[in-house]
């Protein structure tokens, strides 16, 4: 069992049969746990990575069609999946597309996929206010606020359509306060987390609800294999720990689902405490 998936088991507490969900960035980590939660619930769901191999790079899984297959042996809704570069309109367009072609209509959207990622990989190096190089900024940027931007422009038109559907994006403890180094992805995340506040205001007449989620630390396999962890914060009755993947997932699953009807709007801070604050 890999590191991501291992933990709390999986809620079936939540009632989605007949939602169709695209979970981006989804093929590892937080967005694999996430969408095998909605699917669990009785979902359709799209799995998607930026590439078919990108579940392979911490063991998760040989592939993301691998994935999609071991997945839909478990029952519950069916599963797909789908590649693309969400900082690329036509990929966007293009996945969005064949999820509605195979699954129909999108009633779930959970922009996961994200990241602090250079241009050529890895971490921006240097990573700081005033020394990142213009070609990570951009990249940052691509892969975290205009890329869930771009996702829910293809996405959510057709659910203010149907008058209904529930949208959940991604923040991060980076987005709340003031950071360094990572400072280009705390400000995409703090752009994404405003950018939900102003999607939901104009949703609010169509019935659609747009939340979102900052996570705390989380022991997901590409956390734990590319950071020094503290062992006392693995486990235990204190807060004062480490995510699951598992707690993120619940709490995504609970702004999609039916018991946060008329929640919309708002920042759901997972976090055990970790920032607490006012606003």
């Amino acid at each position: 069992m890999t590191p991501s998936t291992q933990a709390l088991p999986i809620s079936q507490s939540h009632n989605f049969n007949g939602a169709v969900a695209l979970v981006t960035g989804s093929g590892r980590g937080l967005g694999r746990m996430i969408a095998e939660t909605l699917l669990a619930g009785g979902a359709a769901v799209a799995l998607h990575d930026i590439s078919e191999d990108a579940p392979a790079q911490y063991g998760e899984s040989p592939s993301l069609t691998a994935l999609a297959d071991e997945l839909s042996k478990r029952g519950g809704g069916r599963v797909i999946a789908v590649t693309g570069d969400i900082g690329n309109p036509d990929d966007v367009a293009a996945m969005v597309r064949t999820v509605q072609d195979r699954l129909g209509p999108i009633s779930i959207l959970v922009n996961c996929a994200g990241g602090d990622i250079a241009a050529k990989g890895g971490k921006p190096d240097p990573n700081d206010a005033l020394n990142i190089s213009l070609e990570d900024i951009h990249a940052v940027m691509n892969r975290n606020f205009i890329g869930t931007m771009l996702v829910c422009r293809a996405v959510v038109p057709g659910m203010a359509a149907r008058g209904r559907g529930a949208v959940i994006n991604f923040g991060s403890l980076n987005g709340h306060v003031g950071v360094s180094p990572e400072v280009v992805y705390g400000c995409a995340k703090a752009a994404i987390l405003h950018y939900t506040r102003c999607l939901a205001l104009e949703m609010r007449p169509h019935g659609v609800r747009v939340n979102a989620v900052s996570p705390g630390p989380t022991t997901t396999a590409r956390f734990l294999a590319t950071r020094a962890t503290d062992p006392s914060r693995m486990e235990g009755v204190s807060l004062d720990r480490y995510a699951k993947p598992s707690e993120i997932a619940g709490a995504v699953a609970f702004l999609a689902g039916e018991q946060a009807a008329f929640v919309t709007g708002q920042v759901l801070r997972v976090d055990g405490g970790m920032t607490l604050f006012a606003g």
